[in-house]
C-alpha cells in the first residue's frame, strides 16, 4: 500500500500546545525527527582538509581558526571564529580547507529521517551559514552540554546527544528564517501571507491549485501575491506546487510496496504516463528507477 500522504505534509492539526495557529515555521519545525549519534572535537593545521563521513548530515561549529568552503556553487565561503554551519546533505561536494593554522572545529553527525522532514529538504541549500554575532547568545551553552554528553559513558548519553543535536538544527534553522535569507519553503515561511499558502500547498497536494486561489487565501491581489511568492520562495507558485508534489512523490517511491500509478494519483496526476513524464523531466529518469520495487529486486 501506498504511503499516507499523512505522515509526508503538514497537517492543520499538527501545532505544538501554547503556539499561535498562525505560526507555521514551529509546526514545520516540530515535525523534525533527526538522528544524532556522534560528537566530536577536531583540531587541523594550515591547509588540512576537514573530512565528514558521506551520506550524513552535519553541523559544524568553528571554535577557533577560519575555514574556507568550496564547491557551493562555484563560490568560495569564509567560516570565521564562533560561525555555525549546517550541512544538510551529503557534503562529499564540498572542500572544506583551513585557512588558519590551530583551527578547531567541533561536529555533530546526524540524519533526517525519512519518515518526517526528509521530503521537505529539496528547498534546503547544501549550506546555512550563521555568524557568530547571531549565534553569540545560545551556541557555547548547548556546545558545551553536547561535549560534555558526548564524553559522558552514562546510561542515556546517547539519547542526550541527538536530542541535543536535534534542539541546534531546529536552532539554527530559526535564526535562518528570521535573518530573512532562508530560501525555499522555508523563506515564505516568515511572510504570514505566503504562509498561509505554502500551507495549503503542503496540505494538499493532490489538488490543482490555481493562482487566483492561492492569492484569495494570502489575501492579496494576484501580481502581487506572484511577486512576493517569487521573491521569497524563488519560484513560481505553480513550479513550486509541481516541485513539492514530485518530490513527496520520490519519497513515497522509495517503499517497497509502492506502486508508482497510486504514488501519482496520489499527488494529483490523472494517469500514470503524465505523471512518469513529469518526474523524468524533472529528475532525469523514470519513476520506475527510483522505486523501492526496483531497489529491493536489485539487491535480491
Amino acid at each position: 500500500m501506498t504511503e499516507s500522504l499523512e505522515n509526508l505534509t503538514i497537517l492543520p492539526e499538527m501545532r505544538l500546545e501554547g503556539l499561535a495557529s498562525g505560526d507555521l515555521l514551529s509546526q514545520v519545525l516540530a515535525q523534525i525527527r533527526l538522528t544524532g549519534d556522534r560528537v566530536y572535537s577536531s583540531s587541523l593545521a594550515l591547509g588540512e582538509r576537514l573530512e565528514l563521513d558521506a551520506k550524513s548530515a552535519h553541523v559544524c561549529v568553528l571554535r577557533s581558526g577560519e575555514m574556507q568552503i568550496e564547491g557551493i556553487d562555484g563560490q568560495q565561503v569564509t567560516i570565521s571564529q564562533g560561525d555555525i554551519v549546517l550541512l544538510p546533505h551529503d557534503s562529499a561536494s564540498l572542500n572544506i580547507i583551513m585557512s588558519e593554522g590551530n583551527t578547531q572545529v567541533v561536529i555533530c553527525r546526524f540524519w533526517f529521517d525519512a519518515s518526517s522532514f526528509q521530503a521537505m529538504l529539496f528547498a534546503m541549500p547544501n549550506l546555512i551559514h550563521i555568524k557568530q554575532i547571531d549565534t553569540s547568545t545560545w551556541a557555547e551553552g548547548i556546545l558545551h552540554f553536547m561535549l560534555l554528553e558526548a564524553n559522558d559513558s552514562q546510561p542515556g548519553g546517547a539519547l542526550m546527544v541527538s536530542r541535543l543535536i536535534d534542539l541546534t538544527v531546529i536552532r539554527i534553522l530559526r535564526t535562518w528564517v528570521q535573518q530573512g535569507s532562508a530560501s525555499g519553503w522555508l523563506g515564505g515561511l516568515s511572510d504570514e501571507n505566503i504562509a498561509r499558502t505554502l500551507r495549503a500547498i503542503h496540505e494538499k497536494p493532490g489538488q490543482q491549485w490555481r493562482i487566483d486561489a492561492l492569492a484569495s487565501i494570502a489575501g492579496m491581489s494576484r501580481s502581487g501575491f506572484c511577486e512576493r511568492f517569487n521573491r521569497l520562495v524563488g519560484r513560481s507558485p505553480l513550479r513550486y506546487q509541481n516541485e513539492w508534489r514530485l518530490r513527496l512523490a520520490k519519497a513515497m517511491l522509495s517503499k517497497n510496496d509502492s506502486r508508482i500509478g497510486k504514488v501519482g494519483f496520489a499527488v494529483g496526476y490523472e494517469s500514470e504516463a503524465s505523471f512518469s513524464r513529469a518526474y523524468k523531466a524533472y529528475f532525469g529518469r523514470s519513476p520506475r528507477e527510483d522505486s523501492g520495487q526496483k531497489i529491493a529486486e536489485e539487491q535480491n
